[in-house]
């Protein structure tokens, strides 16, 4: 049953977006998340990533359709182009969470945005992949995003809202500052 008195913009229930923060204040327990998601080599450069459950809001959550990743190599990296490869991924990854830290924080302040593209692109010399060079990264040099943005806001607050993005952006701190990583192997 839908609340007649339900606030939505821009696909976003605001009214629901502040009631999940009034509850956080109440218990911040509700904050905390743990995403997961299993892997599995299929062959050459090939493999997928299923993901499915994750912990949030005080309890598991199991999705109906678990979601998978294909992630190969272009020919030209030996693979068979059967799925974006995982640096790819990353700039999706980033793309997809700017683009809705923008969206929601937009709706949140009443703005209504019409239109959001971006381009993103990013350098790699896969030397350091390939251990030719210690000197050479095994990552992005640079990452470039290009935001395109139609809303019923002058100019200045929607670079606001793309500063807001930029600083809200789980992906984006990830990419943009070290994020320890545990590794292990199991027998």
């Amino acid at each position: 049953m839908e609340n007649e008195n339900e606030k939505i913009v821009n696909g976003v229930s605001v009214t629901n977006l502040f009631d999940v923060m009034s509850a956080i204040k109440e218990n911040p327990n509700i904050s905390k998340f743990n995403f997961r998601a299993k892997g599995k080599w299929i062959n050459g450069g090939y493999n997928q990533t299923v993901i499915n459950d994750f912990d949030g809001a005080c309890q598991t959550h199991i999705r109906n359709q678990p979601f998978v990743f294909d992630k190969d190599e272009p020919p030209v990296l030996l693979g068979k182009d059967q799925g974006a490869n995982p640096v790819e991924y990353a700039l999706a990854a980033l793309n997809g969470c700017f683009t809705t830290s923008l969206i929601y924080h937009a709706a949140a302040q009443g703005i209504k945005i019409e239109e959001v593209e971006s381009t993103l692109s990013g350098n790699l010399d896969i030397q350091g992949l390939l251990g030719m060079s210690d000197k050479v990264r095994n990552d992005y040099e640079k990452i470039k995003v290009i935001f395109k943005v139609k809303a019923d806001a002058p100019e200045e607050k929607i670079k606001e809202l793309v500063d807001i993005a930029q600083k809200r952006s789980p992906v984006f701190d990830i990419i943009s500052h070290p994020t320890p990583v545990e590794v292990s192997l199991q027998r």
